[in-house]
């Protein structure tokens, strides 16, 4: 094999010149992520619900490359929509969908609500679901045979396992998540489009802010890995789908959680 037929290890993960979207990419992960695609070397459009949120997170982020925010309310399939046609608007074509904007639910079994299923899934289920179906050309356009466009879900590890929270609604969203991924991935392979999945454990973030002052500890010690994700762990596995070393992968769920779910025992 020819030399020139391999590429240099700078290059395998350089994403210059390439356009990224990343939803909830103001804080927590997303912000992990959209910090990553920057530092390899993207451009970077971030959204969140509220303008001063998107203020604060493009600032912060602006260190870091060429940084745009848009605030939009993705629960509602109208800003999809909108948020879609401003995207598509900046060059015609878009690199990187990071579908990382969700929520979280936490109440006893005997109180659940309706509303929570409904806010659950119109944000962690239908908006990825919505912005895939607007953006799909603007994929298109960009994606070759060679370098193919991304699609990246952020699913959840409660979605691989069972969690000790009564997060009903949140675990089956980012299980039907996942099983989307699947489903798009087969489609969207030969229109040079892949699709997968990041499954996050436990990382700093504002909704998991309660959770890890009470436990975190002993969430920590319960990871093989001994400790709780680091904003790295989550910008590396997003550079890696992003980038020509994720290039041939499609159809993956990627447990990013020190190994909390894929080595969990049961009880005894």
């Amino acid at each position: 094999m020819a030399d020139n037929q391999f590429t240099t290890h700078t290059d395998l993960f350089d994403l210059s010149g390439k356009l990224a979207l990343v939803t909830g990419g103001t804080r927590g992960i997303g912000m992990m992520i959209a910090r990553g695609l920057l530092q390899a070397g993207a451009r970077v459009i971030i959204n969140s619900r509220t303008a001063d949120a998107c203020a604060q997170a493009q600032h912060l982020l602006s260190g870091y490359g060429d940084v745009r925010a848009i605030p939009a309310d993705l629960s509602k399939h109208e800003e999809c929509q909108r948020l879609a046609d401003l995207v598509e608007a900046d060059s015609g074509r878009l690199d990187i969908l990071v579908n990382n904007a969700g929520a979280m639910w936490r109440e006893p079994l005997e109180t659940f609500p309706d509303e929570a299923w409904d806010a659950v899934l119109d944000l962690n289920l239908k908006s990825p679901f919505w912005l895939v179906q607007a953006l799909l050309p603007a994929l298109r356009r960009a994606g070759t045979a060679e370098d193919p466009a991304r699609i990246i879900n952020i699913g959840s590890i409660a979605a691989i396992h069972v969690a000790e929270s009564p997060n009903y609604s949140y675990a089956s969203s980012k299980a039907a998540l996942h099983q989307l991924t699947r489903v798009l991935a087969r489609e969207l392979g030969p229109q040079h489009v892949t699709v997968n999945a990041v499954a996050p454990g436990v990382f700093p973030s504002q909704m998991m802010a309660a959770a890890l002052e009470a436990i975190g500890d002993t969430i920590a010690a319960a990871a093989p890995l001994r400790r709780l994700g680091r904003d790295d762990d989550m910008a590396g596995v997003a550079v890696f789908l992003a980038s020509r070393a994720g290039a041939y992968l499609t159809g993956a769920i990627i447990p990013v959680d020190g190994g909390i779910a894929t080595t969990a025992t049961g009880t005894p």
